[in-house]
């Protein structure tokens, strides 16, 4: 045995004995220390190493196990897990290439720089790592393995084509849940194993795979960290995979881990696709099959040099940056961020206040978050964990066992049981602890028990859902001879023999009418048999397919693509639809959960994304009093209130409240109390079904096209639909709730007393010809006489008569954009005199020197059309309360006038003092005429005060 201290890096491809080799020198010192990357490959080898020296000298550490015996030589354990300052003869760090792993990384960096045996140390991994190793370790020795085996690559590969002592490797629960239901339909069934199962449920996976219960494994990448099973060709279904963070393509290096699986000793292996993965680049495949890949440059670090006096200081010293080029600083990992949540509680910082209890801390925060819910469920419990170990130095008894018992239960399904598992691995971790709880001994015992318990049970419904013993039996008998084959094409053509018998349209089966008799029914059963794993991968492509390729539809249809596969539904609330599925029986609760939550997921974000502004209205605490009861009305009403309904609430505003609210983009408009951000063609439309749903509608109305300043009101439309569409309806047409405004805007200066005529402008922005105006003024309150009169002067051409606005008018977006001077003048109509001073100067007819040929013409003179607006002391529709704005309902009709409304005459005119009418159109006055009370239901009325007040 050499007696000099000794640094030995064994690098190369997977199947090159590295492992074994560790363990043999291991064995040869007195004591020594392994560090393994799974706890599974440490379970493995924990094993080998009893079978060779007993229990008695073989320690098992990982964060939820410990198996100490009082005469511990071999430790074998997780890398995180590895005890400091022993001083072995003998420590082997394995698969040392993943320094380089965002997640891990710093730990194995760390291992790599500080970790050392007293006579050997050895570094096992990828021989991509030997440039770092020899710049960062002095002296250090390579050894070079090579593969035993040869490895090559056979190309994409059906599963149904699949060859026995097959593995297939996915990278979600979901999909390997899916391929392993696929493979029993067709092959008798599969093991899985994956990192998430304990060591016990694992192992019996292996085991019925090993023995030959099963010819198919299933497994997610877990298999490509060392655990050595008899396997002749491995799968890939898919090339990418989600690295915590974001879907990301695998590194060749990464696909040579897992491929290496395949060939075990002097067996050789292939490797290939299947499923919805692409075949490999070709030179993708030749690195993986020749060893060659990139080598690594960086390693992850984070300082092993803690400070423990403050808080503040611990932080500071995890986020030092490394020195060395070679090493990049970690990312930050999950006990770091549990710190830092938990530093910035006041209590935790009372409690933290020297430098034991900033330990304890750090120790705590150092649970893994097994349970994966969130973030801050992580942090509630840990800091329930803190807090007892602080005050009392262990965690109660009563509140343990509390927890431990819950999680007790060996009923219910894969997933069920799959949860508690993560659950109970919390509290193992706890038990594990020295000096956290009472009896150490007893709830070690006790978390185990509970964790075998589980996993007996996860392992019985893995083995009934995923196997069938018989099939499988049978199956090997006939050496793979399948009586009937079912398929799905990608255009949801299911076929079995090759004869077709039906479409698969989404997640419901349609039978193909034109077969009949025996056959028809023997194939359709065996079309019904091969939809259930398709079901199950559709359902694992739905639920991962991007919003792009969900849409819904008018009537309330959810679609994928051109296949229905839900319907919205009301909620509790307007703006919180629930969905209902289209899913055949035959797919299981299972596909029709899933399918319904990433409907669910699809409609909350197209809510979230399109109704924001109302969201943050709603999250606003700032807001209170009226403000907030206002802003609850406004949510309520998805963004649109004609002024009318809420009139009085309008009137008990002060200005702050209303400028609290505008701040949120809610314009107080003369009709309408509106967010012109919401008038955009997707929100209305998406406006209209919520609005529909809620009120329990048959038959949902659609969105008036895009692009429109009026549409025709039409008949027989549900009441409120006009609001909810961002139109009001005055006359024969509805006019766009943002033009009207700017139309008002335009008014408010006119003398509404005295009459006032159409001008070339406001037939601009509403893009009507001068009759369809006139209508559209009656509408809103206003009475319209028509005269004609000599064209002295060439007149402004009117605007097409045409409902598109091209280039006056401006688009919602730029009513969102007028200045709040704008949005206060409206309000200062009714609340304060108008700002509108001086006089208006009379309007004098140009004269002009008519020529001979027109003095000729003038015998028989040009006439034009003109309209006279006055206001009718009335308003179409208006709502039961004074002075509330509204327009024409929906269904046509008048509402009765408000109260204290001034009495009419007949038609329509005021009585009392005033102006008698003069035939011809009315001129401007620069005084209006004088009068007892200016009528009230006028929503100009402030501005003629202001002009009266001045005069």
């Amino acid at each position: 045995m050499a007696a000099e201290k000794q640094i030995t890096a064994v690098l190369g491809p997977t199947n090159t004995g590295k492992t074994h080799y560790a363990i043999e020198r291991m064995l040869g010192y007195r004591t020594g220390v392994i560090g393994l990357p799974l706890r599974l490959l440490a379970r493995e080898v924990y094993d080998r190493i009893v079978a060779v020296r007993g229990p008695s000298v073989v320690a098992l550490v990982t964060g939820e196990e410990r198996i100490v015996p009082p005469r511990t030589q071999y430790w074998v354990c997780t890398v995180e897990a590895m005890p400091e300052g022993m001083g072995p003869d003998f420590l082997a760090i394995d698969e040392i290439q993943l320094c380089a792993d965002p997640e891990r990384g710093h730990v194995f960096t760390d291992r790599l720089l500080r970790a050392r045996g007293t006579h050997e140390t050895l570094f096992l991994g990828s021989d991509t790592m030997r440039g770092v190793i020899a710049d960062l370790i002095p002296g250090v020795q390579f050894m070079r393995r090579e593969r035993m085996s040869t490895l090559s690559y056979s190309g994409p590969r059906k599963i149904s084509r699949m060859q026995p002592r097959s593995a297939v490797v996915g990278f979600s629960v979901d999909n390997v849940y899916a391929i392993a239901e696929l493979i029993r339909r067709q092959k008798g069934g599969a093991a899985v194993v994956m990192g998430a199962l304990s060591p016990r449920t694992r192992n019996a996976q292996v085991e019925m795979y090993q023995n030959g219960d099963v010819d198919f494994l299933v497994a997610t990448d877990a298999i490509g960290m060392g655990l050595n099973l008899d396997i002749d060709h491995v799968a890939f279904s898919s090339l990418t995979k989600f690295d915590g963070r974001r879907m990301r393509p695998l590194a060749p290096n990464e696909l040579a881990q897992i491929a290496g699986r395949a060939g075990r000793g002097m067996s050789h292996g292939t490797f290939g696709v299947t499923g919805e993965a692409g075949p490999l680049h070709e030179e993708v495949a030749d690195a993986i099959m020749e060893h060659r890949f990139t080598p690594i440059k960086k390693l992850n670090w984070r300082s092993a040099r803690l400070e423990f006096g403050t808080i503040d200081a611990l932080i500071a010293a995890l986020e030092t940056s490394p020195d060395d080029p070679i090493l990049v600083k970690a990312r930050e990992a999950d006990d770091l961020w549990a710190l830092k949540s938990l530093a910035g509680q006041a209590e935790i910082r009372a409690r933290a206040s020297d430098a034991a209890s900033v330990r304890l801390l750090w120790d705590v925060c150092r649970i893994p978050d097994f349970r994966g819910i969130s973030h801050a469920e992580h942090a509630s419990l840990i800091e329930g964990i803190f807090a007892y170990l602080h005050e009392a130095g262990r965690v109660p008894n009563d509140w343990m066992a509390r927890q431990v018992r819950r999680l007790d239960r060996p009923d219910g399904d894969i997933d069920t049981l799959s949860k508690r598992l993560a659950f109970i691995r919390t509290w193992t971790y706890v038990a594990q602890r020295k000096g956290w709880v009472d009896d150490e001994n007893h709830w070690r015992g006790e978390t185990r028990a509970v964790e075998d318990r589980l996993s007996d049970a996860l392992h019985e419904r893995l083995t009934q859902r995923f196997v069938d013993r018989r099939t499988s039996v049978l199956l090997r008998r006939l050496k793979q001879k399948e009586a009937l084959l079912a398929e799905v094409n990608d255009n949801g053509e299911v076929t079995v023999e090759g004869e077709f018998v039906g479409r698969l349209e989404g997640f419901r089966f349609s039978a193909d009418k034109a077969e009949t008799g025996q056959e028809a029914k023997t194939l359709q059963q065996a079309a019904i048999k091969a939809l259930a794993p398709q079901f199950h991968l559709r359902a694992d492509r739905f639920y991962n397919a991007p919003d792009t390729e969900i849409d819904f539809t008018e009537q309330g249809g959810l679609m994928w693509g051109e296949h229905a596969v839900g319907k919205l539904v009301a909620g509790a609330e307007p703006m919180k639809p629930l969905v209902d599925v289209f899913v055949d029986e035959e797919a299981g609760t299972d596909v029709a959960e899933k399918v319904r939550r990433r409907l669910q997921h699809f409609i909350d974000r197209k809510v979230a994304a399109l109704f924001e502004p109302l969201l943050n209205l709603s999250r606003d605490e700032e807001l209170t009093g009226l403000a907030r009861g206002f802003a609850y009305r406004i949510v309520e009403n998805i963004g649109i209130i004609p002024r009318g309904d809420v009139a009085d609430e309008v009137k008990e505003l002060d200005q702050d409240a209303r400028g609290a609210l505008r701040k949120h983009g809610i314009r107080f408009g003369q009709f309408t109390i509106f967010m012109p951000l919401l008038l955009k063609p997707a929100p209305t439309r998406l406006r209209l079904v919520l609005w529909s749903l809620a009120n329990g509608l048959q038959e949902f109305p659609e969105a008036p096209p895009p692009g429109l300043v009026t549409v025709p009101a039409g008949q027989g439309a549900p009441r409120g639909y006009h609001a909810m569409a961002g139109y009001r309806a005055a006359g024969d047409r509805a006019i766009r709730i943002d033009m009207l405004e700017r139309l008002a805007d335009m008014l408010r200066v006119e003398d509404s007393r005295g009459g006032f005529e159409a001008k070339a402008d406001m037939l601009s922005i509403t893009g009507m010809t001068l009759e369809q105006f006139g209508d559209l003024m009656q509408g809103l309150g206003y009475k319209a006489e028509k005269g004609e009169r000599a064209k002295v002067k060439v007149a402004a051409e009117a605007a097409p008569a045409t409902d598109t606005e091209e280039d006056a008018a401006k688009t919602v977006e730029s009513a969102s954009a007028e200045p709040v001077q704008a949005d206060e003048s409206v309000e200062t109509s009714e609340d304060v005199p108008s700002a509108v001073e001086g006089e208006r100067p009379t309007e004098e007819p140009v004269a002009t020197e008519a020529s001979d040929s027109e003095a000729v013409d003038a015998a028989e003179p040009e006439m034009e059309v003109f309209f006279t607006f006055t206001w009718a002391g009335r308003q179409a529709n208006r709502g039961p309360r004074r002075g509330a704005p509204q327009g024409r309902r929906e269904q046509g009709g008048n509402a009765p006038r408000g109260k204290g409304a001034k009495p009419q005459g007949k038609g329509g005119k005021p009585k009392g003092k005033g102006p008698r009418r003069e035939s011809g159109p009315k001129q401007f006055q620069s005084r209006p005429p004088k009068q007892d009370k200016i009528d009230p239901d006028n929503p100009f009325a402030a501005a003629l005060m202001g002009l009266k007040t001045k005069d």
